[in-house]
C-alpha cells in the first residue's frame, strides 16, 4: 500500500511560487535530483550547479523555486522522509503476520538513506528558523498518516484501535535519535535495530486477540 498523500503536489512545499503545472514540474525534477546528490555526497559535498545539471536546469532556477540551497535541503530530506514512511507501511503490511509487521517496520526504517538525510536536516534546520515550520509540517504529516496506518491495521485484524501501543511519535522519535547516534559513532545497523526493536517493544505490543503484552522494565 503506498500512501496517497505522498503524491508530488501534496508533499509540503518550503517556497508556493510556481503553482502552475510546469513549475510543479520543474521542482520534482530538482527535488529528485538534489535528493540523489545528497544522499550520496551529504549537504557539504554537494553544488547547486551540480544539482541544476542533473535536472537539465539552470543554477537561477534553483534559487527562484527554493531560495536557498540549504532551504532545498531540508525540502528534499522531508520529502525522502516521507518516502521511508511509505516504505515503513508498506513493509508492514506485507508482513502483517503476528509481530512481524513491527519489526518488518523497524528494519524498513533504521539504516534508511532518507532517515539519515532528515537526521541531517534537522541539524541544518535548527540553525534556520525559517525552515522550521517546513520540518513541523513533514512531523504532523507523520503523525496523522501513522495514525491512519494503525487504524487501518486494527480493521485487518478485526482489532478495535483504541491507544497503539506504540504511538507513531514514540517510533519516529526512536528511529531519528537511534539514526543519528549511528552516524555518529558508526554502530551497525543491525545493532541498531536491535536496540529500535527492545525499546518499542519495552512499551509493549498488540497481542493477536487485540490485548496489549508490556515488555520488562
Amino acid at each position: 500500500m503506498a500512501y496517497k498523500w505522498l503524491m508530488l503536489d501534496s508533499v509540503p512545499q518550503f517556497d508556493a511560487n510556481a503553482r502552475d503545472k510546469p513549475g510543479r514540474r520543474m521542482r520534482s525534477r530538482l527535488l529528485d535530483a538534489a535528493a540523489a546528490r545528497f544522499r550520496a555526497f551529504g549537504f557539504a559535498g554537494v553544488s547547486v550547479a551540480e544539482i541544476a545539471a542533473d535536472a537539465g536546469a539552470f543554477p537561477s532556477q534553483v534559487i527562484y523555486y527554493f531560495g536557498t540551497k540549504e532551504a532545498l535541503f531540508v525540502e528534499a530530506a522531508c520529502r525522502e522522509m516521507l518516502y521511508v514512511a511509505r516504505d515503513a507501511e508498506a513493509a508492514s503490511v506485507e508482513h502483517d503476520v503476528g509481530e512481524a509487521y513491527v519489526e518488518a517496520m523497524v528494519r524498513s526504517v533504521v539504516g534508511a538513506p532518507g532517515l539519515n538525510l532528515f537526521v541531517e536536516a534537522l541539524a541544518l534546520a535548527h540553525r534556520r528558523r525559517d525552515l522550521h515550520p517546513l520540518v513541523q509540517r513533514t512531523f504532523e504529516r507523520l503523525d496523522v498518516e501513522s495514525g491512519r496506518a494503525w487504524a487501518e491495521h486494527c480493521a485487518r485484524r478485526s482489532w478495535s484501535a483504541g491507544d497503539n501501543p506504540i504511538p507513531a511519535h514514540r517510533f519516529w522519535v526512536t528511529a531519528i535519535g537511534l539514526a543519528a547516534r549511528g552516524g555518529a559513532t558508526g554502530e551497525p545497523v543491525e545493532v541498531l535495530t536491535a536496540e529500535m526493536l527492545a525499546l518499542l517493544r519495552d512499551r509493549g505490543v498488540r497481542r493477536e486477540d487485540g490485548t496489549i503484552e508490556r515488555g520488562e522494565r
